[in-house]
C-alpha cells in the first residue's frame, strides 16, 4: 500500500480497487460480517472497524463468529455486538442480509460453523483479507498480500469512503495492526503500516492503554502454563527448529484455558539460532492445533498448506487429527524437509555466486 504525504494529513493510495465495494454500498443496505474461528486481534479489530464504517453510512450490520475471542481481547466486544453462533444466536435466527463479508481469511475451513451460513445463503459475498492462502469462496475479493494486517485495508477503506473513524473503532483497528505485527516488530511492518498506525492515533487510539489491556492482564494460570510449556521446549535440525507442546493435562493442572496458549510459540524464536518454531496444542476433541512461525528466509505457509492449513509466510496454522505424538511427528517431518530444502537452495545460490 503506497502513500502520499502532505503537510497536515496522510492520504492512502491503494493497490486495491475499491470501486466494486462502492457499488455494493450504493445498491445494498444490510450486511453480515464474520471472520475465522478463534478470532485474533486482526480478525476482531477488522470486523469491528468495518462495522463502524458501514454503520456510519447508515447500513444495517450484524456481526457473528463461530467462536469467542480469547480473554485478553474480550474488551473489544464489551458491548456484546459480536455474536457467537449457537450461543448468542441460533443458526435459524441469523437474519437475512444482502451482503456477507468475510474478513481476515479466505478459507472455508477457518470459518468453522459460520462457513455454512456464508455458503448456503443467497446474496453477495465479499472477502477482505491480506493472507496468501485462499479458497474459492465465489466472492468479490479485496486483497493485498503486502499489507501487514487486514486492518490496514479497513483503514484505507475509511479514507477511500471519506468516513471519519470514531475513537473506539480507531482503537480496535490499532489493536488489529499492532497484534498482527508483534507491536511493529515483525518484518511485515512497513512505512505504510506505521502511517496507518499514526492515522489511527490521530483518530483517538491510545497505544499505551491498548497494550496494557492486551499484554498486562495475564492470569496466574497462564504464567504457570507458559512455564510448564517452556520447560519442555525441544529443538531439532541443529537448533534451527524449536518447539513446545501443551497437553490437556497441562491445562487442567495449571487451571489455564486454551486461549492461554496464544502467543507462546513466539518465545521459541527468542532462542539464538532458531529460525523456525511451532507449538502443538492438544484440543478437547483429540485434535491437535499447530501454530507455526519462522524467520524471513523460510515459508511456514507452505508447510501449513501441505497439511491442510494456511496463513502467512511467517505465521501459519493447521489442525491435525491426534494423537498428539503422531501429529507432532508429522509436523516435525515437514519442518525437516523445509529446512533441508532451504539449506540446499542457499548452498546452490552460494555456489552460483562462487562460480
Amino acid at each position: 500500500m503506497a502513500v502520499l504525504l502532505f503537510p497536515t494529513k496522510v492520504l492512502f493510495v491503494s493497490v486495491v480497487n475499491w470501486d466494486p465495494f462502492r457499488d455494493i454500498l450504493d445498491e445494498y443496505e444490510s450486511f453480515l460480517i464474520t471472520t475465522h474461528v478463534r478470532p485474533d486481534g486482526d480478525a476482531l479489530g477488522s470486523q469491528r472497524g468495518l462495522a463502524a464504517i458501514l454503520e456510519s453510512l447508515g447500513k444495517q450490520v450484524t456481526m457473528i463468529n463461530a467462536t469467542a475471542p480469547p480473554a485478553n481481547l474480550r474488551f473489544m466486544n464489551s458491548d456484546g455486538r459480536v455474536l457467537r453462533l449457537g450461543e448468542d444466536i441460533r443458526r435459524d435466527a441469523v437474519p437475512p442480509v444482502d451482503v456477507r463479508i468475510v474478513v481476515d481469511t479466505g478459507v472455508w475451513q477457518q470459518l468453522g460453523d459460520m462457513a455454512a451460513v456464508v455458503r448456503d445463503a443467497d446474496g453477495v459475498r465479499v472477502v477482505i483479507d491480506h493472507h496468501v492462502s485462499s479458497d474459492d469462496l465465489n466472492a468479490l475479493e479485496f486483497r493485498d498480500q503486502n499489507a501487514a494486517a487486514t486492518a490496514e485495508l479497513i483503514c484505507e477503506l475509511s479514507r477511500e469512503l471519506d468516513v471519519a473513524l470514531p475513537p473506539d473503532a480507531a482503537g480496535w483497528l490499532y489493536v488489529a495492526i499492532a497484534t498482527d505485527t508483534g507491536w511493529f516488530r515483525f518484518p511485515s511492518t512497513t512505512a505504510s503500516t506505521m502511517r496507518a498506525a499514526a492515522y489511527l492515533m490521530e483518530c483517538g487510539a491510545c497505544p499505551d492503554e491498548l497494550y496494557r489491556r492486551i499484554h498486562e492482564q495475564k492470569s496466574v494460570a497462564r504464567v504457570h502454563l507458559a512455564g510448564r510449556a517452556l520447560q519442555g521446549l525441544r529443538t531439532d535440525c541443529g537448533e534451527r527448529l524449536a518447539w513446545i507442546q501443551v497437553r490437556q493435562d497441562d491445562l487442567k493442572e495449571t487451571g489455564a484455558v486454551l486461549a492461554d496458549t496464544e502467543g507462546l510459540v513466539n518465545q521459541c524464536l527468542t532462542i539464538a539460532g532458531a529460525e523456525t518454531a511451532f507449538i502443538a496444542v492438544e484440543l478437547p476433541t483429540q485434535q491437535v492445533k499447530f501454530s507455526l512461525r519462522c524467520r524471513p528466509q523460510h515459508n511456514v505457509a507452505a508447510v501449513a498448506e501441505r497439511l491442510g492449513g494456511g496463513g502467512h509466510r511467517l505465521a501459519s496454522g493447521v489442525t491435525l487429527d491426534g494423537p498428539l505424538d503422531a501429529a507432532v511427528d508429522t509436523v516435525l517431518r515437514e519442518f525437516r524437509v523445509l529446512l533441508d530444502d532451504d539449506a540446499d537452495t542457499v548452498a546452490a545460490a552460494d555456489s552460483g555466486r562462487d562460480g
